[in-house]
C-alpha cells in the first residue's frame, strides 16, 4: 500500500461526503485501545468499505486496510478505488500472510466483515445462535477475524519468549515476517475491536443514483434497484448513520492453553499454521472469539423510531376490528421511554430528547411516516384512525436481494432480534392491553414532570432568590367522579401556585385540574434564560395528555403566556371541549419589550467575542405576586415569548371550538387592543370576549376574583 495513496483517497471521500446527505455518528471512540487491532463490524451495505476506514483513520491516524468481497474487484473503477483506500480481497491467496505481517508492524489495523457478505435481510437469529440466511443456504457467521487476531498474537507472544531467551529461532522468526521495529512489535498487544453500524432511516428511497440507473441501463436487475435505492438513499437523500465502537477483546489470553503454551516454549522451529492439533485448538478457540463480537457488534445496535416501531408492530397481537393508531403510538411512546429508563441498550441521540410529540401531533412525522411505508409495503392497511395488520409479511420468506425494498418492516424487526433484553421489553409493552398503557403512559408522563421539576429545582437553585419548592411542583386535582377536566396554564415568570386558588375553585365545584409546571419556571430566572417557547409548548402536551388519560371531556385555559400556549394547544388538538384565554400577551404595554430583540442580538454578538461581561442578559422585575414570580426577567425569556406570540398569530383562525377571551380593560402589562385583534382572528363560531375593571394583571389573584372565576365556570358549563 502507498501511504500517498491512501491519503489521497481520504481526501476523495471528504470531497464526496461534501455533496452527501449522510449524516455520521461516532460513539465509543474512547475503546479504541492502541496496539494491533482488528475491528470487526456488521455489514449491511457496500457503502461501509468506503466510509468505515476514512472514519476508522480519522481516529486513530493509521492506515486502515479491509477485506472486501471479491466481485467488488471484479469492477474496474471499484478495484482502483477500493486498493488505493487498502482494501483486499477476500479470495486473495496471501491475505492471511498479509494480514499478520502488517497487524505485527503497528503501521495497519484492519476491517473485516465477519458476516462475509451483506445481510440485507438482518436476520441473523435462529434457535438463539448467530446464523446466516441469503436465500440459499445457511451459514454461520465467519472466524477469520479471530483467527488471524490469534496468529498475530501468537507470533508477537513467541518473539517475546525467544528475545528473553536469546533463541537463534528468534532471528529466524523476526526476517520471515519481515519485522523492522521489534521494540514496536513486543510492546503492543492485539485486540479485536466490535464495530456497530445503524442506519436511520435504513429502507430503500428514490435517489439520484436510482433515478440515473432507470435512465442508464435498460431492464436493471431487482437486485441493483435495490442496491441502488437503499445504499444511494442512504447517500444523497439523507440518513443518519452511527458507528458505534464497543470494548476492545483482547486477545493474549486466549493463548493460555496448554498445547500453545507448548509451542511458545519450544526452542525450535514450529510451524503453527500447519500443525494439526494447533489449527483444531485454533478453531475451537475462534468460535468461542467469533461468538463473543458478534454478540458484542450487535448488542450496539442503536435502536431507533424504525426499530422500535416495527418491533410493537410485529408482536401487537391480533384484533379483529384493526389496530388504533393512538394506542400504537402510546406503546411507541412508553417503550421508548422503558429503553431509556432501563439502559437495556444503545437508543439513538434523539430519543433523549422530550417524545411528547408523538402522543399530540406527530409534529416530524415519525409515526405518519412509518405507518405510511409498512401501507406501501402491504404490512398493514389503514383505515380511518385504525389499521389492519397482515401477520404473514413478518413471517413469509422474502427474496434476499429484494427485501429491503419488498418488505423493509421485516428486515427494522429482524434488526431488534439480537438485542436480546430490548426485544423482550417491546414485546411484552406491544401486548399489554389498551387499559394497561393507558395508564402506564398517565403515569409516566406524570413521573416524567415531577423528575423534570426536581431536577432543574436542584440544578438552579438560589439561595435567598429561588422560591419554596411546593410554588413551583405541578397541581393535580383528582376527582373521581369529574365534570370535566380542566387543564390550566400559568403565566410567565410565574409557577403553577400562581394558579391554585382558581384551581381549588374548580376542584370543589367538580372538576378535575391539572396546573403543570411550564419549562423553566419554579426555579430560578437563569433556568428560564436557557429554555425555548417549544420547551413550555411540551410542557402544556404532557399536562394535557395526563388529562386525556384521566377525563372522558377536557377544557383548556391558561393565563398571559399560559393563554397564549392554551391556544397555541387548541390548533393542533381535536378532543377538548372549550378553551378560556385570560390576557393573553399578543401585544405588551411595556415599551422596554420592543428593544428585546435587539438586545438579544447584542448579547449573542458580546458572548461570541467572549465579552460575556458586558452582556446584559436579566431586566429587574416587580411582580405584582413576589412570592410566586422570579424578581429578574431574562431577555432571552421575552424573545421567546415573542417568538411563541408570532407563530401563533397566523393560526388563531384554525381555532374552532368555543373559545372565551377575557381582559382587564386596565391591565398594565398586556395591551386590551391586543386582546381584541387576537380575539377577532380566532376562527371559532363561538367566541366571548369579558372585559373587567380591575387595575392589575393578574386577575386570577387578589380581590374580586370570584367575580372573574364565576364568569369562566360559567362558561365550561355551557360546554361539558
Amino acid at each position: 500500500m502507498n501511504p500517498f495513496a491512501f491519503e489521497l483517497s481520504g481526501y476523495t471521500l471528504k470531497a464526496f461526503s461534501g455533496f452527501s446527505k449522510a449524516s455520521i455518528r461516532i460513539k465509543g471512540r474512547q475503546n479504541i485501545p492502541p496496539g494491533a487491532i482488528i475491528f470487526c463490524a456488521n455489514h449491511f451495505t457496500r457503502i461501509e468499505t468506503i466510509f468505515l476506514p476514512y472514519h476508522i483513520n480519522a481516529i486513530t491516524k493509521k492506515q486502515i486496510w479491509s477485506l472486501a468481497a471479491r466481485g467488488l474487484f471484479e469492477i474496474p473503477f471499484l478495484e482502483g478505488f477500493l486498493t488505493k483506500l487498502g482494501g483486499v480481497s477476500t479470495h486473495d491467496p496471501n491475505r492471511n500472510q498479509l494480514v499478520v505481517q502488517t497487524l505485527l508492524s503497528g503501521d495497519v489495523q484492519w476491517i473485516i466483515f465477519p458476516e462475509g457478505k451483506m445481510v440485507k435481510n438482518k436476520k441473523l437469529i435462529k434457535n438463539d445462535t448467530f446464523s446466516l440466511s441469503d436465500g440459499l443456504g445457511i451459514s454461520r457467521p465467519h472466524t477469520g477475524a479471530a483467527a488471524l487476531a490469534l496468529r498475530c498474537e501468537f507470533f508477537r507472544e513467541r518473539l517475546r519468549r525467544l528475545s528473553i531467551a536469546g533463541e537463534p529461532e528468534f532471528g529466524r522468526l523476526a526476517k520471515n515476517l519481515k519485522i523492522t521495529d521489534m521494540d514496536m512489535v513486543l510492546a503492543q498487544n492485539t485486540y479485536i475491536v466490535p464495530v456497530n453500524i445503524t442506519y436511520y432511516p435504513g429502507n430503500a428511497r428514490d435517489n439520484i443514483l436510482g433515478s440515473i440507473a432507470k435512465t442508464v441501463i435498460k431492464e436493471p436487475s431487482k437486485r441493483v434497484i435495490d442496491e441502488l435505492m437503499t445504499e444511494g438513499g442512504m447517500l444523497f437523500s439523507g440518513v443518519d448513520i452511527t458507528i458505534r465502537f464497543g470494548e476492545p477483546i483482547e486477545i493474549n489470553p486466549y493463548l493460555n492453553h496448554p498445547y500453545i503454551e507448548s509451542m511458545l516454549q519450544v526452542r525450535r522451529r514450529v510451524r503453527f499454521d500447519d500443525d494439526i492439533s494447533s489449527r483444531q485448538i485454533l478453531k475451537q478457540i475462534s468460535n468461542g472469539i467469533m461468538e463473543r463480537y458478534m454478540s458484542a457488534v450487535y448488542d450496539m445496535t442503536t435502536l431507533n423510531y424504525d426499530h422500535v416501531m416495527a418491533c410493537i408492530l410485529k408482536h401487537f397481537p391480533y384484533k379483529k376490528e384493526g389496530i388504533d393508531i393512538y394506542e400504537f403510538t402510546c406503546k411507541v411512546y412508553y417503550a421508548i421511554t422503558c429503553l431509556l429508563l432501563n439502559r437495556i441498550c444503545c437508543v439513538s441521540d434523539i430519543f433523549h430528547q422530550n417524545q411528547v410529540h408523538l402522543l399530540i401531533d406527530d409534529r416530524y412525522k415519525r409515526i405518519e411516516h412509518f405507518l405510511s411505508l409498512a401501507e406501501k409495503t402491504k404490512v398493514i392497511q389503514i383505515k380511518g384512525n385504525r389499521f389492519f395488520k397482515d401477520q404473514a409479511r413478518f413471517f413469509v420468506h422474502s427474496n434476499f436481494h429484494t427485501v429491503r425494498t419488498k418488505n423493509p418492516i421485516l428486515v427494522m424487526a429482524n434488526e431488534v432480534e439480537p438485542v436480546g433484553a430490548a426485544e423482550i421489553c417491546l414485546k411484552k409493552i406491544a401486548q399489554k392491553s389498551w387499559r394497561q398503557i393507558r395508564e402506564l403512559v398517565k403515569g409516566r408522563l406524570t413521573e416524567k414532570m415531577n423528575v423534570d421539576f426536581s431536577h432543574a429545582y436542584n440544578t438552579h437553585y438560589i439561595e435567598g432568590e429561588s422560591k419554596k419548592k411546593r410554588i413551583g411542583r405541578p397541581l393535580f386535582f383528582k376527582h373521581d367522579n369529574e365534570i370535566a377536566g380542566v387543564l390550566l396554564i400559568h403565566g410567565y415568570m410565574a409557577a403553577p401556585e400562581e394558579m391554585k386558588s382558581f384551581a381549588q375553585y374548580l376542584h370543589g365545584k367538580g372538576f378535575t385540574v391539572f396546573v403543570p409546571r411550564l419549562a423553566g419556571h419554579g426555579t430560578a430566572p437563569e433556568d428560564l434564560a436557557g429554555t425555548t417557547y417549544e420547551q413550555w409548548m411540551e410542557s402544556v402536551e404532557e399536562a394535557y395528555l395526563v388529562l386525556r388519560h384521566s377525563c372522558d371531556k377536557i377544557v383548556i385555559g391558561g393565563f398571559s403566556t399560559g393563554a397564549g400556549l392554551a391556544l397555541e394547544l387548541s390548533c393542533r388538538v381535536d378532543d377538548y371541549e372549550a378553551i378560556f384565554a385570560v390576557a393573553p400577551p399578543m401585544q405588551l404595554n411595556d415599551l422596554g419589550a420592543y428593544f428585546v430583540p435587539a438586545i438579544n442580538t447584542w448579547n449573542a454578538m458580546i458572548k461570541k467575542i467572549r465579552l460575556s461581561a458586558i452582556a446584559k442578559e436579566f431586566l429587574e422585575n416587580n411582580p405584582e405576586n413576589a412570592h410566586i414570580n422570579y424578581i429578574r426577567n431574562p431577555i432571552a425569556g421575552i424573545h421567546q415569548l415573542a417568538m411563541l406570540m408570532e407563530q401563533l398569530s397566523p393560526k388563531l383562525k384554525a381555532v374552532e371550538k368555543p373559545v372565551l377571551v377575557v381582559q382587564s380593560i386596565k391591565d398594565p402589562v398586556v395591551s386590551p387592543r391586543g386582546t381584541q385583534k387576537l380575539f377577532k382572528r380566532l376562527g371559532s363560531k363561538v367566541k366571548e370576549y369579558y372585559l373587567f375593571d380591575y387595575d392589575r394583571h393578574c386577575i386570577l389573584t387578589g380581590d374580586g376574583v370570584e367575580r372573574v372565576f364565576q364568569s369562566i365556570e360559567n362558561f365550561i358549563r355551557l360546554w361539558v
